[in-house]
């Protein structure tokens, strides 16, 4: 698999420069960043997050990790990490585990983590565990539309 069709095509739609970057198969994000030579705080990871009131994709990079309370003392959400089998079902145009932060694309309610935002350029998962999408930071920002920022992570 390469590019998610779907990805591709939301790309293009916006007229968004990109570069498709390959490299070895990785199980997770930060193992992406050593394999494609990218800093980890350049890589954008998905978390998808849920509560009673659905679903929240947190976009944050790839060396931090989530930090629920404070989460939840933002949003006042109690919110908790999503399935395997529901992150299959909302994007099943991607590989299991490679999730593109991209939540308006899939109609998720997205939330960017202000350390990634300050990033002068992005890598994400292009829905494949072997290719990343490389963008500009103004152009993830134009991808990711009126998402939400906050301070919601730590870095690892």
């Amino acid at each position: 698999m390469t590019m998610a069709k779907r990805v591709e095509s939301y790309l293009l739609e916006r007229d968004v420069d990109f570069d498709l970057v390959d490299h070895p198969h990785s199980a997770t994000s930060m193992e992406t960043a050593q394999l494609a030579h990218v800093p980890g705080d350049r890589i954008a990871k998905s978390v998808l997050l849920e509560d009673e009131r659905g679903y929240l994709l947190a976009v944050l990079p790839a060396s931090y990790r989530v930090d629920l309370g404070e989460l939840h003392r933002q949003t006042r959400r109690n919110l908790g990490l999503a399935t395997e089998r529901e992150l299959g079902a909302l994007f099943e145009d991607c590989e299991p585990g490679a999730v593109p932060p991209l939540g308006p694309l899939y109609d998720i309610e997205t939330i960017i983590d202000d350390t990634l935002a300050e990033q002068p350029d992005i890598y994400f998962e292009a829905g494949d565990h072997e290719h990343l999408v490389h963008v500009s930071g103004e152009a993830f920002e134009t991808l990711l539309g009126d998402a939400r920022h906050s301070e919601f992570s730590r870095h690892m």
